[in-house]
């Protein structure tokens, strides 16, 4: 009998279709708008929003990893990132990002005609808009002007095509607008095709910029509120080529890194290198099985990954240190990370696929402390405790881990350092709120409950490199302060509470609502009261029974979020559990300690599928980003791997989405991680073939290249 065409049809098409997701590579699968667009369901959210909620807050713009220029476009300054998709008008290209309200320096954008300072932005399209890493383009319809972006780790690169070659072209450089209060700036030409200058806001950036088109002059247009300088070129044709580089030291440095990283490279060689340097990077995690959806959240959050940190060293190797001086290092310096967001997951990643930039991070650290006696933290806790313990219990060496102990030691001990209160924490061993009678969001206090959970485990995180150093004594009493999370719990609500002064209970307690910093950091008791990371057995213990805990933790994910309460950047929940803000990121795993993992995968399953992508245009996240923290999140959640103390040189395992994943580590190392089934209740682990007892497993095993098999039903 003869096969009918259609049955002969089908498995070739099924053939080329195979072929085409194995020939996809994983920077192809990367959405730079991922986490641009709002969410503006109440569904969503938890609650009608009077604000946009802090949804992602990230850039589409070009960069490479880890870079000190982030070239991306602004539609709304004051925003987190400056771009927000709902926008339609691009008022500038600029040149730092990150996500926190703060850079976007170096504003630039291409013009032709009559300039009204007043009114210069152009409308744009999402239709004539595109980007993918290392590279970004968007169709200026006031102007039409084709603008395309690259960038280098110190260097943009502009590319503007002008309809009809229109005459003529100019430049706008509003140096006096950034995400900052711009303090003081200056601009002036070098020669017929150069200009240089610096912008003032919380830091100094110099910058110096060559056009391939010769300038005229730089006229400098009155404003109401500011000069809008304006450059004027010659007339000619094909596209306007600006190459510009930045330093945080002197405009030669920008000239030098402009010289020596972009030289004579032409736009696609460099779009093209940009793109190579992400496709290195994303490739050392290969995944496969699983949606094409979820390879694209899954390769967009771990490109979100790698953004931040940002590197502040020029290519000679100076930089600014934390005290206004010219440094001449041996490594590459780097910002202060996100600590009390990214120390969860995000540093952990960073380490295990750029091992030679963590280093480097942890030495910036460590150089800001030595010459202020203080390792700096981000916003609160003192994370750089478990970042820096758990680097150097995974391996990572390079920095003077006795220096980063001693600094360490003296935030865990020294008053007036990175550590509020701590004189405080010593002598109760918690630190107190005030009572007030009707608190608010906004109430101010001393975020007593959250500081001294933190710093329970930041005492543990600092523990854990005394022993590795022989500090027995240290070791001791950071231990024993590593408990001092349990003087916040109160037995009559079964949650963490703030306290007075004299040890009394806060009276006026309502564990349901969010503050900002009073008793909880950005969070409420539900949000707070399970984060013992270093001794879940013993916040076990503090309860009645397991089966009381678990009563309590099936509360915290079922009571209903009340839609009264509104928090700017408390959003997205599962009961009282808030996927949209960091504190609680480790909670869903917590059933794990009381011998049920499959509701823990019930709730990462639900997270993973209804918080990321939201939203209409499935562009949006639950919450901020935050430097990659939110990301970080998916990527370890989607393998199965998750630092559920980050300090601790293991990982709890969870059902992978993914059928295979090889992960290059350290060392040309390959780790493959295998889902065995279908299912979604994990009934055996094995590492290198050895049957693994629990659920977590060793980061010793994993960096050895042993296959993890997780087998499922």
């Amino acid at each position: 009998m003869k096969t009918p065409k259609l049955l002969i049809l089908i498995p070739l098409l099924l053939s080329s279709a195979l072929r085409m997701e194995a020939q996809k590579r994983p920077v192809e699968y990367v959405n730079t708008f991922l986490g641009t667009a709002p969410l503006t369901d109440p569904a969503d959210i938890g609650f009608k929003p009077p604000w946009r909620v802090w949804a992602g807050l990230v850039f589409p713009g070009a960069s490479v990893p880890n870079a000190m220029v982030q070239l991306s476009p602004i539609t709304k300054f004051g925003s987190g990132a400056g771009y927000e998709y709902e926008n339609n008008v691009i008022y500038a290209f600029a040149h730092t990002n990150k996500g926190h309200w703060n850079l976007c320096n170096i504003p630039m954008l291409p013009v032709s005609g009559d300039v009204n300072p007043e009114d210069f932005g152009s409308p744009f399209s999402h239709a004539k808009e595109s980007a993918h890493p290392g590279y970004y383009q968007v169709y200026l319809d006031r102007y039409g002007i084709n603008a395309e972006l690259t960038s280098t780790l110190r260097t943009g690169y502009h590319r503007y095509t002008y309809k009809d070659n229109a005459q003529p072209k100019k430049l706008i450089v509003n140096l006096a607008r950034s995400n900052e209060r711009i303090r003081d700036w200056k601009i002036e030409q070098d020669g017929d095709n150069a200009f240089k200058g610096f912008q003032v806001a919380s830091e100094k950036i110099y910058f110096y910029a060559v056009s391939n088109y010769t300038i005229k002059q730089i006229e400098m247009l009155k404003g109401e509120k500011a000069q809008l300088p304006v450059l004027d070129f010659a007339s000619g044709s094909g596209p306007v080529e600006i190459r510009i580089g930045l330093s945080f030291v002197s405009t030669d440095n920008a000239k030098e890194n402009l010289q020596k990283e972009l030289g004579n490279k032409s736009f696609d060689t460099v779009k093209a290198e940009a793109s190579a340097s992400w496709q290195a990077l994303l490739s050392k995690i290969q995944v496969s099985g699983g949606t094409e959806r979820q390879k694209e959240l899954f390769y967009s959050c771990l490109y979100r990954s790698f953004l931040w940190p940002a590197l502040r060293s020029d290519v000679n190797g100076e930089h600014i240190d934390e005290k206004g001086a010219v440094v001449k290092a041996n490594f590459q310096y780097y910002t202060l990370p996100s600590l009390w967001d990214d120390y969860r997951n995000k540093l952990v990643l960073l380490g295990m696929i750029s091992p030679e930039v963590t280093v480097d991070v942890i030495r910036s650290l460590v150089e800001r402390g030595e010459k202020t006696g203080f390792i700096p933290t981000f916003f609160h806790g003192d994370h750089a405790a478990p970042f820096i313990a758990g680097s150097y219990l995974r391996g990572l060496r390079g920095y003077d881990v006795r220096s980063a102990y001693n600094l360490l030691l003296r935030n865990a001990t020294v008053e007036g350092g990175t550590r509020p209160y701590i004189g405080e924490y010593m002598e109760k061993g918690f630190i107190s709120d005030p009572d007030v009678a009707n608190p608010v969001v906004e109430t101010k206090g001393k975020a007593g409950v959250t500081k001294t959970l933190e710093y329970s485990y930041d005492d543990y995180s600092v523990a854990l490199l005394a022993k590795e150093l022989n500090d027995q004594p240290n070791y001791d009493m950071l231990m024993k302060r590593s408990q001092n999370y349990k003087h916040m719990f109160d037995p009559s609500t079964g949650l963490m509470r703030g306290r007075l002064d004299n040890g009394e209970w806060i009276k006026n307690f309502n564990p349901q609502y969010p503050y900002y910093e009073y008793m909880y950091r950005e969070a409420n008791a539900w949000e707070s009261s399970f984060f013992a990371p270093h001794d879940t057995d013993g916040l076990i213990g503090l309860y009645k029974s397991k089966a009381d805990f678990e009563q309590h933790l099936d509360s915290l994910f079922t009571i209903p979020w009340n839609p009264n309460y509104i928090a700017e950047n408390i959003n997205s929940f599962i009961g009282q559990y808030c996927q949209g803000n960091q504190p609680d990121h480790s909670f869903p795993f917590l059933y794990y300690f009381v011998g049920k993992p499959e509701k823990s995968q019930a709730i990462l399953n639900t997270i993973m599928s209804r918080f990321y992508g939201m939203g209409e245009q499935g562009l949006a996240l639950s919450g901020m980003d935050d430097a990659g923290e939110m990301s970080s999140w998916y990527v370890f959640t989607a393998i199965g791997l998750y630092p559920y103390s980050p300090a601790d040189p293991r990982y709890i395992v969870s059902v992978p989405l993914f059928q295979k994943t090889t992960f290059r580590l350290n060392e040309g190392k390959t780790l493959t991680i295998v889902k065995k089934n279908a299912g979604e209740r994990i009934t055996g682990i094995t590492v290198g073939g050895k049957k693994v007892n629990g659920y977590f497993v060793e980061d010793s095993d994993l960096e050895a290249g042993k296959e993890l098999v997780i087998a499922t039903q």
